[in-house]
């Protein structure tokens, strides 16, 4: 197992861990999370792939930006210290949907692709109270609001479920800093997501929790539908922070994916 620091566009570093032998997997967290997401699924995934998990701007131990930078630069920055001439990807939420973004951007780099729980660019969400409370708590930098929110309405099978031991420290800590990493992101495509999904042409798996906030289903399927040989997979036991909830059954699906 190797740790890097990786400088990248806009200013920063970037912590990376990499392990295991075989051909490469890239892990993406979500927006509150950082590598420790994984912590379930990454020794059993290098057991067969050469895997790196890598903690986005402003989030574990990585830089906040000194200046504009996007995420899908940044991946490409990690691609490329390691050497990854082409990589599969596994994205949770936020890094589904960068992982998406960076396939439409740079297909050649891209030799599978795993969207669990993901966001997509384009994708309208209903309005909420919640989804309402959480989109306040981010323009305010609110650290202590945005994880008491995220936890709630991202977390619903609650801290009696596997994996929340890692959970709740690992938000507390990324809520504050993730929100003034966000400010220094750099405006989305302009061409979103949703409308380009019958050009993603390699292997793409559609991953997602029976417990999961609804949208996030309804994204999944419109995900599933719009990307051509795309398999949908639902995960029983499993909200949006399904690697840690449900590790083996995640595991098995991405070691099916070329």
């Amino acid at each position: 197992m190797t740790i890097e620091l990786i400088h990248v566009p806009g200013g920063g570093r970037i912590s990376a861990e990499k392990a295991g032998d075989g051909p490469p997997l890239v892990l993406l967290h979500g927006s509150v999370h950082d590598g420790r997401v994984w912590n379930r699924v990454f020794a059993g995934l290098a057991r067969h792939r050469t895997v790196v998990r890598y903690d986005a701007r402003g989030h574990g131990r990585s830089t906040l930006p000194t200046g504009p930078f996007r995420y899908e630069d940044d991946l490409l920055a990690v691609l490329d210290r390691f050497g990854f001439r082409t990589a599969g990807l596994a994205g949770l939420s936020m890094g589904g949907e960068v992982a998406l973004d960076f396939t439409l951007e740079h297909p050649e780099r891209v030799r599978s692709l795993t969207l669990i729980a993901a966001s997509a660019g384009g994708h309208e969400w209903p309005r909420s109270p919640g989804t309402d409370a959480y989109a306040a708590a981010r323009r305010g930098s609110v650290g202590s609001r945005i994880a008491e929110l995220e936890l709630g309405l991202w977390a619903g099978l609650g801290d009696r479920a596997p994996g929340y031991e890692v959970i709740e420290p690992m938000v507390r800590e990324n809520a504050e800093a993730w929100a003034a990493a966000e400010k220094g992101h750099a405006l989305d495509p302009d061409a979103p997501a949703v409308g380009r999904l019958d050009r993603i042409g390699v292997p793409t798996a559609i991953v997602v929790g029976d417990h999961d906030h609804p949208e996030i289903g309804v994204i999944a399927g419109r995900l599933a539908d719009g990307i051509p040989g795309a398999r949908r997979e639902v995960v029983a036991g499993a909200d949006h922070y399904l690697p840690l909830r449900a590790p083996e059954r995640l595991l098995d699906i991405l070691l099916r994916i070329p």
